[in-house]
């Protein structure tokens, strides 16, 4: 009998993917759908959730029909976008309102409320996060207060609020109530060293407790499909936040290791081991995965726009025919023409937390076209990852390397850009969806395929590419400088 295969169900900000991998890493297969991004007011991000349920659970079927049906499927694995918030009904299992995404502003007053109040130091301590809107706990407030529906199944009982993964799992399981420790460490009302959500903090946010899941590992027996979702059950055995998976990809299983994610945000995680993450430069602690019971943490910065710039000027500005031009327009010009692009579109994240901040473009000419645009912003990743690399060094967190990946990576100009002015090597894996891969390790480990996370990782991974800095420090010191001047414009 052929090998059993592993069933990954990635939900990302723009799109839903089901993906197919053997025990070895390889694909066998992928399909994909658009998600629906609806924006009602300049700073308000939203998502339906029965869309996304529909959609995913389409390419999941395509998928399952690929392998040559449920029984082929030895498990599936789930990771997602992580703050977004689902607000559902627990009897009908049905949505109760849109669902707010991670980019999502709105709680912005009522978190600078709760940093006035002197709350954020408190809240920091116990859960490795800032106050700001970008987190769950704000979100799942704002519903309880402001959609009649959400506020009504609070007060019989019937909420229940959870973000995607729980979501799905519920869809999935016909009941299963779960998050797990990934993406409960991102609501702001899971401490660090608390194995489940914190009633003090639900109250400090207004959340009602009994509308959460169960906090669990990030691999291991989470319960079975419903039969006939797919023709026969198949066991669900990981679960994780989407910049936790990049990083187990990415294989940061050991403390000190660092990747940079760059799709919709960008998101660098540093593996911290079993001590508790601490920031002093506005850096967030994270939960990297939990195993029976045990925790491995993180380090984390947050940018709020990298690949959604690009996907800006080409929606939006019509500046654009496709993500992949941005590297010819790049590479047809000797520099930017001293133009600088902020991308501040939804705030700024880490190192500044400036949620009100909008975007910029400064030092533009008559000479300034389309090229000039498009090499701005590809370079302003490369200038926010420095500036969270300084942040990083200043936690006693510095790097000597990073490994890169996400959709936007395999840009390889972005990439030598990157290395030059951290002035560090850099790398890149061959197979750069590293945030689908992680999941894949944790189920494959989950189910048994592999018997931990290194062996997972040792036969999994695949080829790395590298990528060695050689800008002269003139030119990295004028890029700088020319950073500051727009970044102290926003």
């Amino acid at each position: 009998m052929s090998e059993k295969l592993l069933l990954v169900l990635d939900e990302g900000t723009t799109s839903t993917r089901a993906m197919l991998f053997d025990a070895q890493g390889k694909v066998k297969g992928s399909a994909q759908q658009e998600l629906t991004q609806h924006y009602p007011q300049p700073g308000r991000v939203e998502h339906d959730a029965t869309e996304i349920w529909h959609r995913t659970l389409a390419c999941a079927r395509e998928m399952v029909g690929k392998a040559g049906g449920a029984d082929r499927i030895a498990a599936i694995g789930i990771t997602n976008q992580r703050e977004t918030v689902v607000a559902w009904d627990k009897t009908t299992g049905e949505p109760l309102a849109r669902a707010l995404v991670w980019q999502d502003r709105r709680t912005a007053d009522f978190c600078g409320k709760l940093r006035s109040e002197g709350h954020e130091q408190h809240v920091q301590k116990q859960t490795g996060l800032l106050l700001d809107p970008y987190f769950s706990g704000t979100k799942m407030r704002w519903l309880c207060e402001n959609e009649p529906a959400v506020e009504a199944a609070a007060k019989v009982g019937t909420l229940a609020l959870g973000t995607i993964e729980s979501w799905l799992v519920w869809k999935l399981t016909g009941g299963a109530h779960l998050s797990d420790a990934s993406n409960a460490s991102r609501t702001l009302l899971l401490p660090l060293d608390g194995a489940q959500f914190d009633p003090a903090l639900c109250d400090l946010f207004d959340v009602p407790r009994r509308a959460l899941g169960e906090v669990v590992d990030t691999s291991g027996q989470f319960g079975t499909t419903l039969k006939e979702l797919f023709g026969a059950e198949i066991p669900i055995c990981g679960l994780v936040g989407d910049q936790q998976s990049a990083t187990i990809g990415q294989g940061c299983l050991s403390p000190g290791e660092t990747k940079a994610t760059y799709g919709t945000g960008a998101f660098i995680l540093a593996n911290k081991g079993s001590e508790l993450p601490r920031s002093q430069h506005r850096l967030l602690g994270t939960v990297l995965m939990q195993q029976s019971g045990e925790r491995t943490y993180a380090l984390e910065g947050s940018v709020f726009v990298a690949g959604s710039v690009v996907q800006w000027l080409r929606d939006s500005l019509g500046l654009l025919g496709t993500a992949a031009e941005t590297e010819t327009l790049a590479r047809s010009i000797p520099d930017s023409g001293g133009v600088v692009i902020v991308p501040g579109l939804s705030g700024l994240g880490a190192p500044h937390w400036l949620p009100d901040a909008r975007g910029v473009i400064a030092g533009l000419s008559f000479s300034t076209g389309r090229a000039e645009i498009a090499r701005a912003a590809l370079e302003a990743m490369a200038h926010q990852t420095y500036d969270l690399a300084a942040a990083f060094a200043a936690d006693g967190a510095e790097w000597t390397s990073l490994r890169i990946d996400g959709g936007m990576s395999a840009n390889d100009w972005m990439a030598q850009d990157i290395a030059n002015l951290l002035d560090l090597p850099v790398e890149r894996p061959e197979f750069v969806e590293t945030t689908a891969l992680g999941a894949a390790m944790l189920a494959a480990v989950g189910c048994g395929l592999h018997s931990n996370l290194d062996h997972a990782s040792a036969a999994m991974r695949g080829g790395i590419e590298h990528f060695r800095p050689n800008m002269d420090n003139a030119e990295r010191a004028l890029r700088l400088e020319n950073w500051r001047r727009a970044l102290a414009a926003v």
